[in-house]
């Protein structure tokens, strides 16, 4: 099936709506490695979010969004693949993910939510971080601006391009951006608000580096934040407690071994600040988008790629399975949307892109896998999924249902097991794999895990002495 073959019918349509009848507009604010627990509104004590916690109050929060993981160790790649066509972490690693030497011709077919917009007649525009390549951007917006194709080193030096609509983007087109990143892709989109095509709806994407590292918000928003104030996470350690694959990837390489209470920390203190100047940032393109009459007949969805451990387990990245780096913030508000509610059941960031395509009222693309919100967004308190799984490379495995998660690790031929009770140990803390009390439950998790994976397309054998897929 190709990705000009759409389903027939629409979704249950969010366009009614809309205001005075018209096809709604979307803005989607996404950040980068926000851990979903980071939000005032939502019950945090320590950061301070008065943009997010205001998105909470107008919307429907869903406090159990989950992305899969990753089959590199930058999760950012998949995660914003998977969110942009609705597809799983398998399929997309065989289509958007292909080897960059693939031409595209061979990749397996797929489409994303952007490019669905478009053909349906909307203005797309993006700004910010875009890791997908800049073919699939060309053909997902008409129109963009502070394009951020890949890379990191300094928040105040991001390498971008001006948008080309031939989407060709060489690199000594790049330039290096005039201000600090989220103060300009806010800029980039609000000046889009500003100076807009008239009478034709528009999806509005802005996808800001923060709180990513290097942590190095201005003054003003790290003097919120008192490293020796900062509160330890419960389940602080100083390293983790067996090789999980990853102890020296790049991320868990930005603090000394073994993690002290200082340096972690620091860290927190660093983190805390980002999220606060992107809160800031946010709240900028809200008020424009309110000077610009349509909020009223605008959706607006706030939601971050990935978590982070920062000190958690021993860690301080996200190549890892612990609620702390694969569990997102994810807030949907706008025309008809009840406000200030919370829907507790499990979903996957990907659940987004069929979500859109419903509340624009345009046919979703048959390749989707992901599962419309809408239900959830009628009745918060639905139910939607049982279970969510998750991957790591060729090294971890991991299925959660609203009580339990287990994750199996194989690193070089050594098998380990974690069983997690998470209505009695949210942090993660106690593994029950080897108590005979809890055996059932294991194998039933076991025998759930191997059927997702199946379901998913994963080439891993769980069974396997060593796991060689995605390696």
């Amino acid at each position: 099936m190709t990705r000009r073959q759409l389903l027939e019918g629409l979704g249950a349509a969010a366009a009614a709506r809309a205001a005075n009848g018209r096809r709604p507009n979307f803005l989607f604010l996404f950040t980068d490695d926000q851990r979903f627990d980071t939000i005032g509104a939502l019950g945090h004590p320590e950061v301070r979010t008065p943009t997010m916690d205001r998105l909470v109050s107008r919307g429907v929060t869903f406090t159990h969004t989950f992305t899969m993981g990753g089959t590199a160790p930058a999760i950012c790649v998949p995660s914003r693949a998977m969110l942009m066509t609705g597809r799983s972490l398998f399929r997309v690693h065989d289509s958007v993910m292909a080897p960059a030497s693939a031409p595209e011709s061979e990749r397996r077919p797929f489409v994303t939510f952007p490019e669905v917009l478009r053909r349906a007649g909307y203005v797309t525009f993006g700004t910010g971080k875009w890791h997908n390549g800049p073919a699939l951007y060309a053909r997902s917006f008409s129109n963009g601006g502070e394009i951020f194709f890949g890379g990191m080193s300094d928040q105040r030096k991001v390498a971008v391009n001006d948008f080309d609509p031939s989407g060709f983007y060489p690199k000594q087109n790049q330039r290096i951006g005039a201000s600090f990143s989220s103060q300009m892709f806010s800029d980039a989109a609000i000046r889009f608000l500003k100076e807009r095509p008239r009478g034709t709806p528009f999806l509005l994407y802005v996808a800001y580096t923060s709180p990513h590292d290097p942590r190095m918000a201005p003054q003003r928003y790290a003097d919120l934040y008192v490293p020796e104030r900062m509160r330890l996470p419960e389940n602080f350690l100083p390293q983790h407690p067996f090789d999980n694959g990853e102890l020296r990837v790049r991320d868990e390489l930005l603090a000394p071994f073994p993690r002290t209470p200082e340096e972690v920390r620091r860290h927190i203190a660093g983190y805390y600040a980002m999220i606060s100047e992107v809160d800031a940032q946010m709240g900028r393109v809200l008020e424009a988008l309110e000077q610009s009459g349509e909020a009223a007949n605008t959706y607006v969805i706030f939601a971050a790629d990935n978590g982070l451990a920062v000190g958690q387990h021993g860690l301080m990245g996200k190549q890892n399975l612990y609620d702390h780096s694969v569990r997102v913030p994810l807030v949907i508000s706008g025309p008809g949307i009840r406000k200030n509610r919370r829907a507790g059941a499990l979903c996957h960031l990907m659940d987004v892109c069929p979500t859109i395509l419903e509340l624009a009222g345009v046919p979703i693309p048959t390749e989707v896998e992901a599962r419309s919100l809408q239900p959830l967004l009628d009745n918060p308190r639905a139910s939607f999924r049982d279970a969510v799984m998750f991957a790591y490379r060729n090294l971890q495995r991991g299925i959660r249902t609203d009580r339990w998660k287990l994750i199996v690790y194989n690193v070089g031929g050594q098998r380990t097991t974690q069983l997690f009770d998470l209505a009695r140990d949210p942090h993660e803390k106690n593994n029950l794999a080897g108590d005979p009390a809890h055996a059932g439950r294991r194998r039933e998790l076991q025998a759930l895990l191997r059927r997702m994976m199946k379901e998913a397309g994963d080439r891993v054998d769980l069974e396997a002495a060593r796991w060689t897929a995605y390696s």
